[in-house]
């Protein structure tokens, strides 16, 4: 019997949980789950990505504030979906589970992809109230990292045989290490600094951009190969293009906005940066290592369970940009290290983080609240 599962999100757009979701659906059995989408906004093509199965989208157009129009238009969508099962996904779609609650749905799943600028460190008494009010309706959590698993069990109080801790995956195939010559936009003698993401506070692309600068700045000799590509759309992409036009360095960097040639440009980069103030388990950061590279990314979150200081890449201490531009420094001054600690990130993308594994883990998570055996 196919299950029908409803999955709840406050925007369905460009971002790595969205990603995981497309490659969840993508991977899982169609003979055994069918899925919609509701997002309580409003979603975006980024589902056209989706292509193993067809899955129906609604949008609520949820307005800021307080109103609870949404919540009627969801209780009745509910009614009439008949979900056997309801997985929300992060605080901004908490509230969904009293809604299916109301509506009758008793197998519910909710996951922790990260937490944004506004909670960083998940300490909010306001916040973790709601969450603490909606761990009785939940059947099953989902944490992408040990960092959000531990956060759950200790902070809201979440019983552990409740919890599921499941990686995200990457296709391995479609992001691989570059074969033959870079693409025609860098240099082939130099060394480039990538990042992939939304151009959002909690980002701090801005940190990346001062320290790319100070880089420059006080090794203009050895740093004139170094280039950065930031990829993606956001407030901070104008900041950040606003600090190398100032210093006079906008010709060593590009930043093109979202582009849906992720992969092809992955392999354009030698080292991958992720300069986060908080992560759950980045999906780029799993995309970088499948594509042979080096990650420079801040200590935060999910990401010390990715990178491992002298192995595949390098930690850095959140919004300290010195610390940042020594990092890239070491890189710059090292192709050997580059080239050992490549091939350190495509092994462990290809070890740990297949798509496979994550849709197993997920369909059983799934069945067990269900109450049925897990397919063989």
């Amino acid at each position: 019997m196919t299950a029908h599962i409803v999955h709840v999100v406050h925007r369905f757009d460009t971002g790595g949980m969205e990603n995981g979701m497309v490659n969840l659906f993508n991977a899982l059995p169609p003979r055994r789950y069918r899925h919609t989408v509701v997002a309580l906004t409003d979603y975006s093509d980024f589902r056209q990505r989706i292509s193993a199965q067809a899955v129906e989208f609604h949008a609520l157009q949820r307005a800021p504030g307080h109103g609870l129009g949404w919540a009627a238009r969801l209780w009745k969508l509910l009614r009439q979906l008949k979900p056997d099962l309801v997985h929300t996904r992060n605080l901004a779609a908490l509230e969904a589970q009293f809604v299916a609650a109301a509506a009758g749905i008793r197998a519910t799943v909710h996951g922790e992809h990260g937490r944004d600028v506004f909670d960083l460190h998940g300490r909010n008494w306001k916040y973790n109230l709601l969450r603490r009010a909606a761990r009785p309706l939940v059947s099953n959590y989902i944490a992408v990292s040990q960092d959000l698993e531990t956060w759950l069990r200790l902070t809201i109080g979440v019983p552990p045989h409740k919890l599921h801790q499941i990686y995200n995956g990457v296709d391995s195939a479609k992001f691989h290490p570059r074969a033959g010559a870079r693409p025609a936009f860098a240099h082939p003698e130099s060394i480039v600094f990538g990042s992939v993401g939304r151009m959002v506070e909690v980002k701090d692309y801005p940190m990346l951009t001062r320290a790319f600068i100070q880089l420059v700045h006080r090794q203009p000799e050895r740093a004139e190969r170094a280039r950065l590509v930031i990829v993606g759309e956001g407030p901070a992409r104008e900041v950040c293009q606003a600090l190398l036009q100032q210093a006079g360095l906008a010709h060593l960097a590009w930043l093109p906005g979202e582009r849906h040639d992720i992969a092809e440009i992955m392999r354009a980069f030698d080292v991958f940066v992720l300069p986060s103030k908080n992560e759950g388990i980045s999906n780029t950061v799993l995309e970088a290592q499948a594509s042979g590279l080096p990650v420079i990314a801040t200590a935060v979150g999910g990401n010390v369970e990715l990178v491992k200081t002298g192995v595949n890449g390098m930690l850095v201490a959140p919004g300290d940009v010195n610390d940042m531009a020594q990092a890239l420094l070491g890189y710059l001054d090292s192709p050997a290290r580059i080239a050992e600690h490549s091939g350190q990130a495509r092994r462990q993308a290809e070890q740990r983080f297949s798509i496979a594994a994550m849709a197993e883990a997920y369909a059983r998570v799934y069945d067990r609240t269900l109450g049925r055996r897990q397919a063989a």
